[in-house]
């Protein structure tokens, strides 16, 4: 059991729940402590974790770099992904209902993996990323293959103000016929948000509909910036 596993435990809170379904997204404070996020950091300059490396400015992706793990995934990282799947799948599955649709996801990440697998989706996704001064990311969703799980989580390894200044996490939300709608979010060191793979259902005056989502990240003005991304299917 990790050190942070209790307070994943808001994942399943009505006001978690209540904060996806009104703004699309939910901040929840404190997740990591310290020293988790200390060694995550640390865990970026080992070579042995990660099975590849990706530049952002060689394909326009933006500025920074991140590195995807390898299988096997630390035990930290494991079990954030594990419990964190456990807790969201039932929201998950609301959220299709909601749109009308018949896709449904398995309530164990285990089964969720194995469906990837079918559709041969086999490579981790879990990815630490790193920004220095001048980087940004640009707006853009993690999809990787037919298999897309409808949630994602960031957790946020440093402290704004302190550690970086800028480099605020962002999201742009399209509604139909509507222009785009933007969040500007800056989380604390340790803290985690969970927000649209690439849609979310949207109560209109006719029942639910779409909106489709990306995520990015503003430009960093000074300092260092690191953040690690769960996403809850595997890429192809």
């Amino acid at each position: 059991m990790i050190e942070s596993a209790s307070r994943l435990a808001a994942l399943g809170s009505e006001s978690v729940t209540g904060a996806l379904f009104a703004d699309g997204y939910a901040v929840l404070p404190g997740v990591l402590s310290d020293g988790e996020c200390a060694q995550l950091r640390t865990a970026y300059a080992n070579d042995g974790l990660f099975r590849s490396r990706v530049i952002m400015e060689r394909h326009n992706f933006g500025r920074g770099e991140y590195r995807y793990f390898s299988y096997p995934l630390p035990s930290l990282i494991d079990a954030l992904r594990t419990e964190s799947y456990t807790r969201l799948a039932p929201l998950a599955n609301c959220w299709m209902e909601r749109l009308g649709s018949k896709e449904r996801f398995p309530l164990g990440l285990q089964e969720m993996l194995a469906l990837c697998v079918e559709r041969q989706q086999a490579r981790p996704t879990a990815l630490l990323l790193k920004y220095g001064e001048g980087d940004f990311n640009c707006m853009h969703q993690d999809v990787y293959g037919e298999v897309a799980f409808p949630l994602q989580m960031t957790f946020f390894l440093n402290e704004p103000g302190a550690d970086y200044t800028g480099g605020e996490f962002v999201l742009a939300e399209q509604r139909p016929r509507s222009q785009t709608r933007v969040e500007v979010i800056s989380p604390r060191r340790g803290d985690a948000v969970v927000f649209p793979n690439r849609y979310r259902p949207v109560e209109g005056a006719r029942g639910s509909y779409r909106a489709g989502v990306r995520h990015g990240v503003s430009r960093i003005r000074s300092g260092e910036r690191y953040t690690l991304g769960i996403i809850f299917h595997d890429a192809q």
